[in-house]
């Protein structure tokens, strides 16, 4: 027997596979995310039914969305498929409708691919792709059928000159060329019927059909009458008796072999003996002034160049020549002739400059899709110039035939330039679509704001009318509809605006009425006798809180404004004008001070720094002149005080010596007073208070009380005592001095600044230049430069430039003037300041500045270092 326990195993977990596993090759079983990736791959491979993908999808998507993206794309790409063959058989449908209709639109067929195509349709696949071969090719026959008829009738055209040239050759000529003449109608006739007879005749333009009818009409009828003319002619060449053809050269050829005069010989006749009856001079030149007028209405539609009002006048002309024609002399007689030829030549030069025309407007709308990167026609003025250019094209076929060749070339060609506009159309369309939805969502954001407003228990009238304006705004920018939507939308967004803005409104027309309420009161304060101040400033904030509460438009409020402001000024002007009578009566200290103010106001005028100091030592000397004069008057109060005392002591000296009074104190020494005003422009500060003078002992004790009630050197005593002051300074002459001393000071900060700019501009001349002469004067370079600095700087001016560098020094002149330095010398300057700061008993460069600059004048430099140096040089002699 074993000593182990009995205990039964515990089988190992095993997990179970899973139920798709077997269908995709292991993908769920595998261990990375890349091998399953790899298997699904494969699986995909085999292409499995969609049902299957659609479950392997769903299961591993929750599992591993890298692996299930690969069957994503499958089932993305299977449903792509199955909406293109949806969208081809309906397609596919719709062209095998056009095939099988008896006749066939180009237009329907080109707008089918056009539609096709943007519909999705896959055309390069089949049966689409053979559908657009077949439809191709139906097209391409209905325009060659189109172009055979054309061509048809320009053979009709050459067939009937042929038969018109014929009628002018002797009629034997033209009895040898009837056999082939006939044989080239019988071919026409036989074409004709052909393309009559074409299967894709039902399809053509329905133009052509009737073109070629019309041609086949005439030629019939020329071909004819030439048949019967030529038979006609030959009877009467074989008998003598018979009648003579209607071709007059036929009928003359006749004539001759008859021994008959010819028409031309019996003309000559009748022109060489005639005799014309005696005529009216005054009718002969009533005939005569209607040809001329004729004749010049000719000439001049012919000198213009107008080819259709040439012809018309040509034909007028000819119709005055067959009433008046024989009451004319022959001179007259000529310029007619020769005004008729010009119009004719006219005409066909004008036949010949339609085809120019032409030319030049197929090259432009060729050149419509050929234009340069970045400069291709929107839509609007492709649209534009497509307009003009088919107009054109119209007045350019009222003067002249019209050439179908060209006009395929053109037509073409503003068909293939007019997609562009059709693809800006539907884009407008959709603007449009989307613009007045826009502007119905604002009515109705309208509607919900009024609403708002009116269930709102304290409205704020400024936010409702800002509100209004931005609804306003919104509406003018809401982008661009039509017409008829214009219309449609215009009245419900008045009527919205309307309720929207009438408790404004009301509360405008209250307030508008609240401030004619309150003009009316400040023109009774303004009226007043007595100006009161403190109603003046309630009746202006109650207008102020009126216009916060509730805003007007500007124009108006601003208009309302000065109406409530006019009386309160007219007030504050004729106080004002009381007080400056009473100021202009001033005394003579007062004129001095505001003559001197006024002379250094005009010396700061001038900009002349010697005449702005003379000025003010002037003002400083009137102000003194006031000063002394105060002292004066101080001087005499205090005599005049003493007198008094002194009387009382003479009086006094009976009395024995012990009771004798005491030595009265010397008389305290009366300090000038100086007019002092309070500084009350904006923005000034006001001077600091001084604290009170603090005295000995606490408060409350026995010497602080006998100085409040005006004990031994108590304060009531010392106030009782003082002398009286006297006048002081007027208001409009301390405020003249005031800004006068003002000016002068910023003035001549000013010309100060001018004149170390330009001394600091003649002091870099001269080192470019290195000539001492123009070293500026110690004056002129101001205090902070000593002589011996001036002339150290003279010296290595005079001396050639040396080859050292300078640079150390430079940065010294920097690191003294507190100034930046350029970014590649940081690192430098840096450097050196350390070193600074290892060399305690070394003078500082703010020391040693002047000789610092003395070594760089010595040295050679360039543009950079001379900004540098005038940089720091700027800021060491302004400090």
């Amino acid at each position: 027997m074993s000593d182990a326990p009995e205990t039964s195993p515990v089988p190992a977990k095993t997990s179970e596979p899973h139920p798709l596993d077997a269908l995709t090759g292991g993908a769920f079983s595998a261990a990375t995310s890349g091998e399953r990736a790899g298997r699904i791959r494969d699986w995909l491979a085999t292409q499995p039914p969609v049902e299957r993908l659609q479950e392997v999808f769903k299961e591993l998507s929750a599992r591993d969305k890298g692996a299930a993206r690969a069957v994503r794309e499958r089932l993305d790409e299977i449903r792509r498929a199955q909406a293109q063959e949806a969208i081809g058989a309906e397609w596919a449908a719709k062209a095998e409708a056009l095939l099988a209709a008896p006749r066939l639109n180009i237009a329907d067929a080109l707008a089918w691919q056009r539609d096709a195509a943007k519909a999705g349709a896959p055309l390069s696949r089949e049966p689409l792709s053979q559908l657009k071969g077949q439809l191709a090719e139906r097209v391409k026959v209905i325009e060659d059928l189109q172009h055979r008829v054309q061509v048809q009738r320009e053979a009709a055209v050459l067939l009937a000159q042929r038969i018109e040239v014929l009628s002018t050759k002797p009629w034997k000529d033209a009895q040898a060329a009837l056999a082939l003449l006939s044989a080239d109608v019988e071919r026409w006739q036989a074409q004709a019927q052909e393309l009559s007879g074409d299967a894709a005749w039902p399809s053509v333009e329905a133009r052509f059909p009737a073109q070629l009818e019309a041609s086949r009409a005439q030629l019939l009828v020329v071909w004819e009458a030439f048949q019967s003319a030529l038979s006609q002619t030959v009877a009467a060449a074989e008998d003598a008796a018979a009648p003579l053809p209607p071709v007059p050269v036929w009928a003359d050829e006749l004539r001759q072999a008859r021994g008959l005069p010819t028409e031309a010989e019996k003309a000559q006749a009748r022109s060489a003996a005639p005799v014309r009856p005696k005529v009216d001079p005054a009718q002969r030149e009533a005939a005569q002034q209607a040809v001329r007028e004729a004749l010049a209405k000719l000439e001049e539609e012919t000198a213009q160049g107008h080819g259709k009002a040439s012809a018309g006048a040509a034909t007028a002309l000819r119709g005055v020549l067959k009433v008046h024609g024989k009451l004319i002399d022959n001179e007259l007689e000529q310029k007619v002739h020769a005004a008729l030829v010009a119009a004719g030549e006219l005409e066909g030069w004008q036949r010949w400059s339609a085809d120019q025309v032409r030319e030049d407007l197929v090259a432009r709308a060729e050149g419509l899709l050929n234009r340069p990167e970045g400069q291709a026609l929107g839509g609007r003025k492709m649209q534009e110039t497509l307009r003009q250019l088919r107009e054109q094209w119209k007045q350019a076929d009222q003067g002249a035939p019209a050439n179908h060749a060209l006009w395929k070339r053109f037509d073409e060609a503003c068909n293939a330039a007019h997609k562009i506009v059709e693809a800006w159309l539907e884009k407008v369309r959709a603007e449009s679509a989307q613009h007045r939805a826009q502007r119905q969502a604002l009515v109705d954001e309208l509607k919900a704001w009024t609403q708002e407003q009116t269930s709102a228990t304290t409205p704020d009238w400024k936010a409702a009318s800002r509100a209004l304006h931005q609804f306003s705004e919104r509406w003018r920018a809401g982008g661009h509809v039509s017409e008829k939507v214009f219309a449609e939308l215009q009245p419900l967004w008045k009527e919205a605006m309307a309720e929207a803005g009438a408790p404004l409104a009301a509360a405008q027309k209250a307030s508008l009425a609240q401030r004619h309420a309150m003009i009316e009161e400040a023109t009774a304060l303004g009226a007043a006798p007595q100006l009161r101040i403190d109603a003046v400033k309630a009746l202006q904030q109650r207008w102020q809180a009126e216009a916060q509460a509730v805003p007007l438009d500007r124009r108006q409020e601003q208009k309302l404004w000065d109406a409530f402001r006019k009386p309160i000024d007219e007030a504050f002007a004729r106080k004002s004008a009381a007080r400056e009578q009473g100021a202009a009566q001033m005394g003579a200290r007062d004129r001095a001070v505001l003559e001197a103010s006024k002379a250094l106001e005009a010396a700061n005028a001038s900009g002349d720094a010697q005449r702005i100091r003379e000025a003010m030592a002037s003002l400083d000397a009137a102000l003194k002149a006031q000063h002394d004069a105060q002292s004066e008057q101080n001087q005499a109060v205090t005599h005049a005080q003493q007198a008094p005392a002194a009387t009382n002591t003479e009086a006094g000296t009976e009395a024995p010596m012990a009771e004798a009074a005491p030595a009265p104190a010397p008389a305290p020494v009366q300090r000038p007073v100086v007019a002092v005003r309070g500084d009350d422009r904006p923005g000034a500060r006001k001077p600091a208070t001084a604290a009170p003078q603090q005295r000995g002992g606490r408060p409350g004790d026995r010497r602080d009380r006998d100085d409040f009630r005006g004990g031994q050197g108590g304060r009531m005593r010392d106030r009782g005592d003082a002398p009286a002051r006297g006048p002081r300074l007027g208001d409009t002459a301390f405020r003249a001095q005031r800004d006068a001393m003002e000016h002068a000071q910023a003035t001549l900060r000013k010309l100060a600044a001018q004149a170390h700019g330009e001394a600091l501009t003649q002091l870099m001349a001269a080192w470019k230049a290195r000539d001492a002469a123009q070293v500026p004067s110690v004056q002129e370079l101001g205090g902070k430069v000593s002589p011996s600095a001036r002339t150290a700087w003279t010296q290595a001016l005079s001396a050639p430039a040396a080859a050292s560098d300078a640079q150390q020094a430079l940065l010294r002149l920097e690191i003294a003037a507190e100034v930046p330095t350029p970014a590649e010398q940081l690192s430098a300057r840096r450097a050196l300041q350390l070193q600074l700061l290892t060399r305690r008993n070394d003078p500082s460069p703010q020391q040693t500045w002047e000789s610092d600059a003395a070594q760089i004048f010595a040295s050679a430099g360039d543009e950079a270092q001379a900004r540098r140096l005038q940089n720091a040089l700027k800021a060491l002699l302004r400090k």
